[in-house]
């Protein structure tokens, strides 16, 4: 850790009785919310929480999560936003370590789900949303070819799959990074044997989701030849969501749920806000009952509150997936540099 971690460290240590048990009674102005560009909230809750806090909320997007974290890292103790949505279990001891957040504890986490509650970073974090990325898999494509979808992590490296699976590069891509780390928590000190293997497989590899979804899968829209493709356990809701009418009764694609990876989207108060009352209000309202009930179809993610009910769609459609794969954080933050490097050698990349 480097002399400012620590310092930031020492300051939130020296900072966190008064912090954490504080309010966000006392917030005004303009509270400014730095997250990622797939953030996006119902229009008519933010109208209400600006209505009911006086508050006058400012959204700053800064690219996906890991260049928004790479700008909050450069900027830990003199930020330019008050509080930051969207670092998620792959990133977050990075900005953690750096000191990017200072200590609050939301009224409302007692109303988390059981095994989110103390997932906190020491106090820095609030988890706000989960999800599962797995392999998703074009039904028609293997119905037609009279062919059995595969079933396991395994399944994918076996000759009767060959050339049919688009992954993203775990260097650029959220979902390609957390595919890596399934196999890293599978596999052990082998995964770059299964690499290799897909390798000669004939996997293919996207520098994006939108890359790799949108444009080699073939249920993407693009004439993609893919048939199957790293995305998230949502995805099948959101192809319903986003059919045009009439909507079809299901989707024509399903998840393989085996080798899912849990990610978890955090939300924390960047130290040297200018506005730390107004990044608290900002974070309770997160996790607010409607806040929460709005996510799955505002950004197909699950709630981090407990109890909050699902639409139907994702009941119906989005499995729940019953063992997902993690490693922990601090794992994550020490072993990444050395997995890209070694990811990167075996794919020739």
């Amino acid at each position: 850790m480097g002399v400012k971690a620590l310092l930031a460290a020492g300051i939130a240590t020296a900072a966190a009785l008064s912090a954490c048990g504080g309010t966000a009674e006392s917030a005004s102005g303009t509270v400014r919310l730095l997250t990622h560009e797939s953030f996006v909230l119902s229009q008519s809750l933010i109208d209400d929480f600006q209505a009911r806090t006086g508050l006058v909320l400012e959204v700053v997007t800064a690219g996906d999560a890991g260049s928004m974290v790479a700008g909050a890292i450069l900027a830990a103790g003199a930020p330019t936003a008050d509080v930051l949505f969207g670092v998620d279990n792959t990133l977050r001891s990075r900005a953690v370590g750096a000191g990017v957040f200072a200590p609050y504890a939301s009224s409302a986490a007692d109303a988390l789900r059981p095994e989110l509650r103390d997932d906190t970073a020491g106090g820095l974090l609030t988890p706000v949303d989960f999800g599962d990325v797995c392999v998703n898999i074009d039904d028609g494509f293997f119905a037609s070819a009279g062919l059995a979808p595969p079933s396991t992590l395994e399944d994918l490296a076996s000759p009767e799959y060959r050339d049919l699976l688009v992954v993203e590069d775990p260097g650029t891509s959220s979902p390609g990074l957390a595919f890596l780390l399934s196999t890293v928590a599978r596999y052990g000190d082998q995964w770059p044997d299964y690499w290799r293997r897909l390798a000669a497989n004939g996997v293919t590899v996207a520098g994006s989701w939108t890359d790799a979804y949108m444009g080699d899968f073939t249920k993407g829209g693009g004439g993609g030849d893919r048939p199957l493709v790293v995305s998230y356990a949502t995805s099948p809701p959101a192809e319903i969501v986003y059919a045009s009418d009439p909507k079809p009764e299901r989707p024509s694609t399903s998840v393989m749920p085996d080798g899912c990876y849990r990610q978890v989207e955090y939300a924390g108060v960047l130290a040297g806000a200018s506005n730390p009352a107004g990044a608290q209000a900002v974070l309770d309202w997160l996790l607010s009952p409607e806040v929460q009930a709005d996510l799955p179809l505002s950004m197909f993610v699950l709630p981090a509150r407990d109890g909050v009910a699902l639409p139907d769609v994702f009941t119906r459609f989005a499995p729940a997936i019953a063992n997902p794969l993690q490693i922990a954080a601090d794992e994550v933050a020490a072993g990444v540099p050395d997995w890209l490097a070694e990811w990167g050698a075996v794919m020739g990349r």
